[in-house]
């Protein structure tokens, strides 16, 4: 099973009944304009011509707790994210990994999602598919330099650890606020985002993280960010706000059933 719902720059589309995406034509286009003083002086009517990308073809996860909403993929937000701050149109194909479709196998036959169709090759991975759009599309800008790429890099993987852990003594939760402090010293000096004052590929990589880690940690552990890490929560804050952030976040409800297994499990 799988839905698919076009996303255009110069249109809406509707994804589910709650929430659209509005995209603004992309860096790319080609807009040719005449000075309208000459216009009026010599009487003359001249059209807009805008030639628009083609839509790129998307394949993310699809909810498992309402029909036709994006699902619980941090990797397939990410990519979506670089999509929509890049003003790119795409088409979004929402897979059902209980149960994949026949032509999604045969698009990419280990049935991982995000896939993304470059240049008439599928694309798999999301460090790959944002660095190929990165290169392909430099207009705006995201690429975070390699000094700072890493910063914040060993969050996700401490959070696991926490959140899978039975012994409150294992030193888990030490190891995942020793890594949550080392950011919040890393934004006082160099904030408010990984990259300076802008957002860049290494926030869209890490912000979906984050958003799982306070879900699922607050759900299952009863736990939230200390106070005493304010830049972490100020940072968390503004990614979470952003708009491209908000149309492209899988609901709570997905976020704690795609991690209720590896806690229980």
């Amino acid at each position: 099973m799988s839905t698919t719902a076009r996303i255009h720059p110069t249109a809406s589309a509707v994804l589910s009944s709650t929430t659209k995406h509005h995209l603004r034509p992309p860096p790319n286009a080609v807009v040719f304009r005449t000075n309208p003083n000459s216009l009026r002086r010599h009487g003359t009517t001249r059209t807009l011509t805008v030639a628009m990308a083609a839509p790129l073809d998307v394949c993310a996860k699809a909810s498992i707790t309402v029909p036709n909403k994006l699902g619980d993929c941090p990797f397939c937000q990410r990519v979506l994210l670089t999509l929509e701050e890049k003003h790119l149109p795409y088409d979004l194909k929402l897979v059902d990994l209980g149960n994949k479709p026949e032509w999604f196998l045969k698009i990419y036959p280990e049935g991982k999602v995000p896939v993304v169709k470059l240049d008439e090759k599928w694309v798999a991975d999301s460090d790959i598919i944002t660095q190929a759009l990165e290169e392909k599309y430099p207009d705006p800008p995201l690429a975070t330099p390699p000094e700072k790429a890493s910063v914040g890099s060993k969050i996700f993987s401490t959070f696991i650890g926490f959140l899978k852990s039975k012994d409150a003594k294992d030193g888990t939760e030490e190891a995942l606020l020793n890594e949550l402090k080392s950011f919040n010293d890393y934004l006082t000096e160099n904030g408010p985002f990984i990259n300076g004052k802008d957002v860049s590929a290494a926030d869209f990589s890490l912000g979906p993280k984050l958003y799982h880690l306070e879900i699922a940690l607050g759900h299952f552990k009863d736990w939230s960010i200390p106070d005493s890490l304010p830049y972490v929560k100020s940072y968390m804050k503004s990614i979470f706000s952003l708009d491209s952030f908000v149309k492209t976040s899988a609901l709570k409800e997905d976020v704690i059933a795609g991690w209720r297994p590896k806690v229980f499990g």
